[in-house]
Order: structure tokens, then C-alpha cells, then sequence
């Protein structure tokens, strides 16, 4: 009996040996396919890098960037201008601009009166007469002149038109 639990307990002995060669071996391959991937990695985060310089490249210095983000700032502030002026109903833009229109004209007028009174200042004090020039001569009407005619035409359409529509309304 006894010479067979020697063979049993160095058979226990070899398979404590090779299990733990096993473990080790299971240890040594973790760590291998840890070492990979974090090679793996590291090359990945090297990549990463040089792609990221090479678009700091292209991109140039901060301060091209920010004039080109003022570029496209003001480019949309203009596409905003032009949207709320084609939305805008033309009534009302039209009312404000020629109150604008009508204020600069205003002052224009009144700066070439005040051009005229020195002119005519200047030549009394050298003893000149002053060139007729422009400004001087009569200003041209502003109204445009009404055709008569087209007029009498409506008149006579309304007038038809109202006969026709008491004729109707009797």
C-alpha cells in the first residue's frame, strides 16, 4: 500500500508544479497583452498628436483665427441686414427712408444757402458781382406734372362704373 501513495503524492507535487508554471505562464501573457496595448496606445495617442499639429498648422496663428471668426461674424451680421430687409414690409422701410432722405436733403439745402449768402458776401466786400453759377438759378419743381387727360379718363370710368352700379342696385 504504501508504494503506491508515492507515486500519488509526487504526481500531487508535479501537478502543484505545473499549475503553478500555469499561472505564471497566465500572468506573463497578461502582461504581455498589456504591454501591447498600451503600446497600441501610445502610438495612437502619437498620431493623434501629429495630426493635431498638422491642423494647428494649416490653421495658422490664434490671431489669423480670430479674423477669420470676425470675418464670418460680420458676414453673418450682413446675411442678417439683407434677411430683415427682403422680410421687411416695403411700406415701411420706404416711410423711414425718405424721412432720412428728406432730413438729408434738408440739410444739404441749407448748407448751399449758407454757400450762397458767403459768395455773396465775399463779392460785396471786393466790390465784385458774383458768377451766376447753379446753385442761383430757380429750383426745378419737385411734383411731376399731371396729365389732364388720363385723369378725365378716370373720372369718366368712376362715373361709369357708378352708373352701372345703380343701374345694378335698381
Amino acid at each position: 500500500y504504501l508504494s503506491l501513495s508515492l507515486p500519488s503524492c509526487r504526481f500531487e507535487q508535479q501537478l502543484s508544479r505545473v499549475d503553478g508554471m500555469l499561472t505564471t505562464l497566465e500572468f506573463q501573457r497578461s502582461a504581455l497583452e498589456e504591454a501591447g496595448t498600451n503600446v497600441e496606445v501610445l502610438r495612437s495617442m502619437s498620431h493623434a498628436a501629429k495630426a493635431l499639429e498638422n491642423a494647428h498648422k494649416e490653421l495658422g496663428s490664434i490671431d489669423k483665427i480670430h479674423d477669420m471668426m470676425d470675418n464670418i461674424a460680420e458676414q453673418q451680421d450682413l446675411a442678417g441686414e439683407i434677411a430683415d430687409a427682403i422680410s421687411a414690409p416695403v411700406a415701411s422701410w420706404e416711410y423711414s427712408d425718405d424721412d432720412a432722405l428728406l432730413a438729408e436733403l434738408d440739410a444739404l439745402v441749407e448748407d448751399q444757402e449758407e454757400n450762397r449768402a458767403q459768395k455773396q458776401l465775399e463779392a460785396e466786400l471786393i466790390g465784385e458781382e458774383p458768377p451766376v453759377t447753379m446753385d442761383m438759378l430757380p429750383d426745378v419743381p419737385r411734383d411731376a406734372p399731371r396729365d389732364k387727360s388720363r385723369e378725365k379718363k378716370n373720372d369718366e370710368k368712376e362715373d361709369e362704373d357708378l352708373a352701372a352700379l345703380q343701374a345694378w342696385a335698381t
